[in-house]
Order: structure tokens, then C-alpha cells, then sequence
């Protein structure tokens, strides 16, 4: 029998979901809050350059997407670069990412980087997870890399993008992390990153196409007021002030907005949601007449720059800005944080004034145009033994299914991650 289905979010958990489900026979409607589909995916006018919100890239482990691409016959428009990596520390720009760069480092000693090169190849080699949800990440990157290293390396990442929670997150989250970009290499001595030509917008649309060519719709300005649920099962959602019936929901909206969306959860299971905490992100994009570096990435511990990094994304994807130069600045923060309440503009204007450091022959006049993007759930905090408290997928009310991206755990967060956990919600749903 034919259901039909609720999906909330067309980010590409949300498509993905709605995919899975069409290809089982149902019927789908997907609400979106936005004006346009992709969610963090999704492109916005730069200055007349279509270009993504949130920088994207994709590594050589990410076989969700590729099998999607292949089914969507868009294997063509994936592309590798050789891509390289900085790490400017404390008013030099170093090279990082290989071994030469590693052993040339003037700041750890030989045995903090025979250390440090152990520590990567076992994470990378590390196949089950499990053994350390419970284990503390910066407890188990001390005793791998050595007191010294640490501070050198990771306690400025650590400080500058979780704050208050820096001591006291999963070593499996973390670990993830460095394995998948460990395993994104041509060969030991180059990195390689992948992009899609024309952006993540070519796979949404092409999801989109393949999703309204089999009678699926998508609602866009259409946020869910409310899932209305009868005797503990789902019986539809209100959106616009209009109730509209449905045989489940599917929602892939950020976790905190859920037990006010729903109000059928029991209190038990809504106050499970609520525990799950999240780093927002305002997310400086500049577009620049030349590149800073030849860096597509560049850590940053330096006392004088308050942000952990910055991302030059054409140094990726070369092809698709006409010449100009795109620098992403990321400013992680709880909302707590005084930063936050600064203007977009004053956060702008902070990482404009820290070019010339990362580049003491940077001009001003470089900068060609701005902008900054917030987004209040960037970041899933996941502390040690996190699997256990984090809700099945499957909620107490019937019919109602949820997912966001704390589901990748202990996964990165990617486009590919969001492909896998779309599809896992799915099946859960049709299983039930």
C-alpha cells in the first residue's frame, strides 16, 4: 500500500529521505522554512556569483555521494585537485599536510613528530569506533601526540570553535575527522579534495528534478507549525495556519526545534532532545582580486586572530569564480558568546583586518565584495559516550521520525554523511 509522507527540510538529508521513499512507492510532500532548497548546502547571489552559503568539499571516502552521482549520472561533474594546507602559527605561515612539511616544522621536537605521524596512520587505520565514544578527545590526543604538541597544535582548534566544551568531547568524533582526511590523498605527499562543477546546487537540482519528475512536491516558505498527532500517533502537520494529513513525518530539521514542533513527544524524550547542544556559526565570505595563499586550507593559532582558520576555496575549485579569489572566514561561537552580538559587518571588518597578517603584502582594495552568513546549529556538541544519549530516529509518537546532523555521529559533517543518514531515516520509517 501507498503512503504518503511529510518530509521536513530540503536540505540533502531531507531530498535523500524523500528519495528513498519514493523509490519504495510513496508518495512525498517536503516542507522547507527557506525560499530555496540545499539548507547549509544552499547557493545564495554573491555579488552576481552563484556560490554555496556554508564551504563544502569532498574527500576520497565519501561513497554515499558517489553512488548518488552515478544513479543521477552526474559522475562527470566530480573533480579532484591536488589541493595544499597551512598552519600559520603564531605569525608564520607554515606548510602542513605531509610529511616533508611535518619533519621541516621548526616548532615540535623529533619525537613530538614521530609522535604526532603515529598518531595519525593508527587513527586513520581505525575501523570501529566504539572503543572510543566514551574516551575523552583531548585526554587521548595528549597521550598520543605528547603535552607539547598538543598546545602547539590543538588547543587553539580546540578553544577557538568549541568554547566551553573543548574539554570534554568524544575522541571517536574526533577521531573520525583526521581518518577522513587522512585517507583523501593521491599519495603520501599530496592531499586531494573533490568538488562538483557548478557547486553542491548541480546535485540538489538534479535530486529536485528526480524527486518532482515522480510526483514528489516541494513546498518552499513553507515551515511546519505544527505535527499534530491523535492518541499518541501522527495524523498530519499544520503549516501556514493549514492542516494538511499525512501517514508519518519525516523531519530532518535542526534537533532543538523538534519538542516545540512536536508536542505530542512525551516530556521524557523531549527533554533527551533538549540535552543535545549545538555551536552556532557567522561565517565571513570574501571575494578577493588574489588569493591570500595557495592554501585551500590554513589552520590559524595565533594570539591576535580569534578564528581557527580560513578556507580559500578557490584554491579547490579554480574554474568557477571568474578570476576571483573566495576566502571563507569561520567564526564559531556559542550564542552566549559577546561576539555574537556584534554586527555582520564588525565581523566582516575583523577578518579583513586579519589578512595583512596572514599576508603582510595584502591591500584593502583586494577585497571586492562581503558577506556573512549565521546559522544557530553549525556544530552538534558531542561529548564522551554520546551514542547512548542521542534518540533513536524512531520517536515515541507514532509515524514521526526525526534526524539532523548529530546522526552522522561519529562521522564529519558532509554532504555525504547527510546522503547516508537521509537514506538510514528513510528505511527506519519504512520499517516501522
Amino acid at each position: 500500500m501507498s503512503s504518503h509522507y511529510a518530509v521536513i527540510g530540503s536540505g540533502p538529508m531531507g531530498l535523500m529521505a524523500a528519495i528513498a521513499l519514493l523509490d519504495s512507492g510513496h508518495q512525498v510532500d517536503i516542507y522547507e522554512r527557506d525560499d530555496r532548497i540545499g539548507g547549509m548546502s544552499a547557493s545564495f547571489d554573491f555579488d552576481g556569483l552563484q556560490i554555496e552559503r556554508y564551504y563544502h568539499f569532498i574527500c576520497k571516502t565519501d561513497q554515499p555521494l558517489f553512488d548518488l552521482l552515478a544513479r543521477l549520472k552526474l559522475s562527470d561533474r566530480l573533480h579532484w585537485t591536488d589541493t595544499r594546507m597551512g598552519y600559520f602559527y603564531n605569525g608564520t605561515l607554515y606548510p602542513w599536510g605531509n610529511p616533508a612539511a611535518l619533519l621541516r616544522f621548526p616548532h615540535l621536537s623529533v619525537v613530538d613528530k614521530i609522535r604526532y605521524a603515529a598518531h595519525v596512520m593508527y587513527t586513520k587505520g581505525i575501523s570501529d569506533w566504539r572503543q572510543l565514544d566514551r574516551a575523552n578527545a583531548t585526554q587521548w590526543i595528549r597521550r598520543w601526540v605528547g603535552a607539547r604538541a598538543y598546545e602547539v597544535l590543538w588547543r587553539n582548534a580546540f578553544h577557538l570553535k568549541f568554547f566551553e566544551y573543548a574539554d570534554n568531547l568524544s575522541a571517536s568524533w574526533i577521531g573520525t575527522r583526521i581518518k577522513r582526511i587522512a585517507l583523501s590523498r593521491r599519495n603520501l605527499m599530496h592531499e586531494s579534495l573533490g568538488y562538483l562543477e557548478g557547486g553542491s546546487a548541480t546535485l540538489l537540482q538534479a535530486m529536485t528534478a528526480n524527486i518532482t519528475e515522480r510526483g514528489g512536491r516541494i513546498l518552499l516558505s513553507s515551515g511546519i507549525d505544527e505535527v499534530v498527532s491523535v492518541d499518541g500517533k501522527v495524523a498530519g502537520v499544520r503549516s501556514g495556519g493549514t492542516f494538511k494529513p499525512y501517514d508519518g513525518v519525516l523531519s530532518t530539521a535542526p534537533l532543538p526545534y523538534v519538542p516545540t514542533m512536536v508536542p505530542g513527544l512525551p516530556a521524557e524524550f523531549a527533554d533527551a532532545i533538549r540535552a543535545i547542544h549545538n555551536i552556532p556559526v557567522a561565517c565571513v565570505i570574501l571575494k578577493l582580486t588574489q588569493p591570500i595563499s595557495p592554501n585551500f586550507w590554513m589552520n590559524i593559532s595565533d594570539p591576535d586572530i580569534a578564528i581557527p582558520g580560513v578556507i580559500e576555496y578557490s584554491n579547490l575549485n579554480p574554474g568557477q569564480h571568474s578570476g576571483d579569489s573566495i576566502l571563507y572566514a569561520p567564526f564559531y561561537m556559542p550564542k552566549t558568546h559577546p561576539k555574537w552580538s556584534l554586527s555582520n559587518d564588525a565581523l566582516i571588518a575583523e577578518v579583513i583586518g586579519y589578512l595583512s597578517r596572514l599576508n603582510p603584502g595584502f591591500q584593502p582594495e583586494w577585497v571586492v565584495a562581503s558577506h556573512c552568513h549565521r546559522y544557530e546549529f553549525a556544530q552538534t556538541i558531542c561529548p564522551p559516550g554520546f551514542q547512548d544519549t542521542l534518540p533513536p530516529m524512531r520517536t515515541p509518537v507514532e509515524g514521526f521520525f526525526m534526524a539532523d546532523t548529530a546522526y552522522y555521529y561519529p562521522e564529519d559533517r558532509s554532504i555525504s554523511e547527510s546522503l547516508a543518514v537521509g537514506t538510514r531515516l528513510a528505511e527506519t520509517a519504512l520499517s516501522a
